[in-house]
């Protein structure tokens, strides 16, 4: 396996840095993830609108705040990894803004509840598990910072309304193969969430053809159900 240009040590610093630098912003950004949870349940467009641009938000920060700002200083890699991020977040503001072409609802179903328990898990047990492997704060990877935040974002888009683009699963897939070496090279075993969110978001994408039966009227107070 190739040798990375930074040690553990110096992994995990950039976690202490950059959760010391940004508190209380990891408030803010779980309270964002929060409020796309409870947007779920509002039928109506600006609600999908609102999704999307918290989550265009939340891949924009991971690149400037996290990438940029604090792990290009161990990985010339991260300024990709920037990039990369942009377009993830763009994709968002792209699809589920500018072209109403991404709808979120909640209405139930196999893919709905997966898509509860992934989000859940970035919330609530990937923190926990992180701590039982002893990975604490600050030296721990918050909400907002790539990997929960990876795991949330396939959980949030398994709510989308099929056929969505299927651009805006690339990125989150990318970074779930991507993340998950930090679970061989230094131990994190939470991080393994990534490849199962990255293979149920594939999945999903393979199924994105199937039209699911609703329509979200911005005039309508409630979903158009034919």
């Amino acid at each position: 396996m190739k040798s990375l240009p930074f040690t553990s040590e110096q992994f995990f610093e950039v976690f202490v840095r950059y959760n010391d630098a940004v508190w209380p912003m990891q408030l803010v950004l779980n309270g964002a993830a929060l409020i796309c949870i409870g947007l779920l349940f509002v039928e109506r467009a600006w609600a999908s609108h609102m999704i999307s641009l918290l989550l265009a938000g939340l891949w924009l920060w991971m690149a400037l705040a996290y990438h940029l700002a604090f792990f290009s200083a161990i990985n010339p890699a991260a300024w990709w990894f920037g990039i990369l991020f942009t377009l993830g977040a763009m994709a968002f503001d792209w699809f589920g803004v500018v072209h109403d072409r991404l709808r979120f609802y909640a209405s139930g179903g196999a893919r709905q509840v997966i898509g509860a328990l992934l989000s859940i898990f970035a919330l609530g047990i990937y923190p926990a598990v992180s701590y039982v492997m002893g990975h604490s704060y600050p030296a721990a990877p918050t909400f907002g910072l790539p990997c929960p935040t990876t795991v949330f974002t396939i959980g949030m888009l398994l709510f989308a309304e099929a056929p969505a683009p299927r651009a805006v699963f690339a990125v989150p897939i990318i970074w779930s193969m991507i993340g998950a070496l930090a679970a061989l090279w230094f131990g994190m075993l939470e991080d393994l969430s990534l490849l199962v969110s990255g293979g149920i978001g594939l999945a999903a994408v393979l199924s994105l053809d199937r039209p699911t039966k609703l329509t979200l009227h911005s005039d309508a107070p409630h979903a158009v159900r034919p």
